[in-house]
């Protein structure tokens, strides 16, 4: 069938584990990385590219979760307008920069709910998250070579 792009099945496995890694579920796309900087045959940007690519988009699938999601779960949850609009406050005051740190566990994630759910503009999310995502595989994998 050849390959679809230039990625083979080893790189598709790392863009999924990378995707899936940065939306709710758990998941470990560094160690997969890892593993893959190993094999010297592929491109150590390209392995980059490709975890950081995957990574992005699974905060971008988080950040629609929130978007469209809160309208539902606001139903359900009955949040106040004054603690929505403290929410709002924090997020406008911490998270911005916060965004940088998107890829940290446990409060990655949760961070690209509350960007969706706030309505944080999309084109700066994407900006923010992506130069936190690919500077910290880019050291993941200069400190692994």
């Amino acid at each position: 069938m050849g390959q679809m792009l230039w990625f083979n099945q080893q790189d598709w496995a790392l863009f999924f584990s990378a995707l899936v890694s940065s939306t709710l579920f758990p998941g470990g796309s560094e160690a997969l990385l890892i593993y893959r900087l190993k094999d010297e045959a592929s491109s150590v940007y390209l392995l980059v590219f490709i975890a950081t690519l995957g990574n992005v988009l699974g905060s971008i699938i988080t950040y629609y979760m929130g978007k469209y999601g809160f309208q539902f779960s606001h139903r359900w949850f009955q949040t106040s307008s004054a603690k929505q609009q403290q929410a709002e406050h924090y997020f406008k005051k911490l998270g911005t920069p916060a965004l940088l740190f998107a890829w940290l566990p446990i409060i990655g994630d949760p961070l690209c709910l509350v960007a969706g759910a706030l309505r944080y503009n999309i084109y700066a999310f994407i900006a923010l998250i992506s130069i936190g995502k690919l500077t910290r595989y880019t050291l993941l994998a200069w400190a692994s070579l």
